[in-house]
């Protein structure tokens, strides 16, 4: 919220602009009907010559939209400004980088005299401003004219203006087929209507984006990211210890304290929606904000994880991994989680070679037992079929890897279907590991798939840097080994396809911030791997937005393009029901009901 004085000025500034409005009215005989329609049609060829002025940066056809006289009233941030050499003085000085300007309203007050509002959204750099601005147009012995202007930023948790998409296909990721020709119609941030034409019209004075030769789809949901990870070693130096010179706190605190980085690649990748499924618990806090911002995905966040493993990767007085020591530990950390306002307790379900099973089962069944009774969802990391089991016989609901030792039995099936889970392969993160490795022995920059610019300059500048450092310490990890790595990709395959036969629901997600696996572009990557695992494009496209809502325990939210739900949308220069590719032709992300193009959204 704006300070009260803030507010205030505001409020003068306006009252001052109405009183001269009132004023300029009073001389002016009252409106008539047959004189009505006229003056609208010149105000709203006056209205879009001023607004385009400011579109083309020209500032001649701006400055020739106003009324040149010492009355000439302007209101803003500033205050209240009176005077047409103060704004040809200034006018051309700082134009925004982004203009737009939706729902335009007009109306008559008397003949020679009509009041005008249009809402907007202006970027200067980084900064993203929406509001409404006023025009007061009067007909003068030189033609209209603006006499009054105001623009006034728009209050946290105002709606954008209303919205229709017309002609373009619709996808609405239920698994239906396509509707062409079809309108979606978005107003206060939610989806009024989706259909084909005859049952969703376009109603009448709203503005229309016409979206024809493009599919439109849900956006997308990554159901496995963590935003304590960079997608580099800094971020994970149990993988390569460079914190000698990337102090580990530090990359942290960067972390904290600047997550609209990773946000804006999220949603330059049509990603609306991310599930962070273990982290420190500063992630938690991202929730509330990301549900309120249109610039960024929507964040549901399980803060630390329970694990199995007494993993080091913490700081001094922060832990991001609570280790199962006992039942009271497992049932404590899940109390500790519920406090801290998670969506869900994550285990980290690690069994070391040699390591005895049974006491990890009873703990993480205590976790289990937990979760259930302070009603929060349990997610659990499970790569082999053993724990894979364990972890669903406590009641997992879902699972955030393959199991990638052994295939899975009818009894890791039943137990799935018995829970309701939903299988997150997570099929591509290993192999962000060997190609960094791989690429920092060969002494060249590993190739980075990001086709849309999507990634800020310091992740690009980290992630193809250091290579001789990260060559002297990094492990080779097993899967630099082609047979190895070609077993595991084939247990991996047939379990997805032995689930998919089953029945059992299959939501995407990546693992991002993991070594080359980034939050935003490494989406790509996975939907192709599902695809070549076996799935059809539209079952990857159902993976992908509808299920992974249902993983996150947002479908009444989100997920879908139906009526109720947030306007969340991706659109597309190409059919991902035919070619999986499609996503990487993206045009255009709705979020909140706010349409920016690929252009508005690179990275910085």
């Amino acid at each position: 919220m704006r300070p009260l004085h803030f507010l205030k000025r505001f409020a003068a500034a306006a009252a001052a602009a109405l009183a001269l409005a009132a004023c300029l009215v009073s001389v002016v005989p009252a409106a008539s009907d047959s004189n009505a329609e006229r003056d609208l049609a010149a105000a709203r060829r006056l209205f879009q010559a001023n607004l385009d002025a400011i579109r083309h940066r020209d500032r001649e056809a701006y400055l020739a939209c106003y009324l040149q006289s010492p009355r000439l009233a302007r209101t803003g941030s500033t205050g209240f400004l009176l005077g047409y050499d103060s704004l040809a003085a200034s006018a051309g000085s700082g134009w925004p980088d982004r203009f737009e300007a939706l729902d335009l309203r007009l109306v008559p007050v008397r003949d020679g005299v009509v009041y005008g509002t249009y809402r907007y959204r202006v970027r200067y750099g980084a900064d993203e401003q929406t509001g409404i601005s006023e025009r007061l147009f009067l007909q003068t012995p030189a033609g209209w004219r603006i006499g009054v202007t105001s623009a006034f930023p728009a209050l946290p948790g105002t709606p954008p203006p209303p919205l229709a998409l017309v002609g373009g296909t619709l996808i609405d990721g239920t698994g239906r087929l396509p509707v062409r020709n079809a309108v979606i119609v978005l107003r206060d941030g939610k989806i009024e209507c989706a259909g084909a034409r005859s049952t969703c019209p376009v109603p009448a004075g709203i503005d229309t984006l016409d979206v024809r030769g493009l599919w439109v789809t849900p956006g997308l949901v990554d159901a496995h990211v963590h935003h304590s990870q960079t997608g580099w070693v800094d971020g994970r130096p149990d993988a390569a210890d460079l914190r000698d010179r990337y102090p580990y706190e530090e990359v942290e605190r960067r972390l904290r304290l600047e997550p609209e980085r990773f946000h804006r690649s999220d949603l330059a990748c049509g990603v609306t929606a991310v599930f962070d499924v273990g982290g420190f618990p500063w992630t938690v806090a991202m929730q509330a904000p990301s549900d309120a911002d249109t610039r960024s995905p929507h964040v549901r966040a399980a803060g630390p994880l329970l694990t199995t493993f007494d993993h080091w990767l913490n700081l001094p007085a922060e832990r991001q991994f609570i280790y199962l020591t006992s039942d009271s530990v497992a049932r404590a950390g899940v109390r500790y989680l519920k406090s801290l306002g998670s969506a869900a307790v994550k285990v980290w379900f690690i069994v070391r070679p040699n390591a005895d099973l049974a006491p990890m089962e009873r703990m993480v069944t205590a976790a289990g037992d937990e979760a259930r009774r302070v009603g929060l969802p349990l997610i659990v990391h499970a790569t082999g079929l053993a724990e894979a089991k364990a972890a669903l016989r406590a009641g997992a609901t879902l699972l955030v890897h393959s199991v990638g030792d052994v295939p899975v039995d009818a009894e890791f099936l039943r137990l799935a279907k018995r829970n309701g889970a939903i299988y997150c392969p997570t099929l591509t993160v290993v192999d962000g590991y060997r190609r960094l490795y791989e690429a920092a022995r060969a002494g060249h920059a590993p190739q980075i798939d990001d086709p849309h610019g999507a990634l800020d300059s310091l992740t690009l500048a980290h992630a193809t840097g250091d290579l001789g450092l990260i060559a002297q310490r990094m492990r080779a990890p097993a899967t630099t080994d082609p047979k190895l790595r070609a077993e595991r990709w084939r247990v991996m395959a047939l379990n997805l396809a032995q689930v998919r036969r089953a029945g059992i629901p299959i939501a995407m997600g990546t693992d991002a911030g993991n070594p080359l696996t980034f939050h935003g572009p490494a989406v790509y990557a996975e939907m192709e791997a599902m695809h070549a695992a076996g799935l059809t494009p539209m079952e990857v496209l159902v993976a992908s937005t509808r299920n992974g809502a249902k993983a996150m325990g947002a479908a009444a939210r989100f997920g879908t393009i139906e009526p109720g739900k947030d306007a969340d949308l991706v659109i597309l220069a190409a059919d991902p029901t035919r070619d999986v590719r499609a996503w990487r032709a993206l045009r255009s992300v709705v979020r909140g009901g706010v349409v920016r193009s690929l252009d508005e959204l690179r990275g910085r």
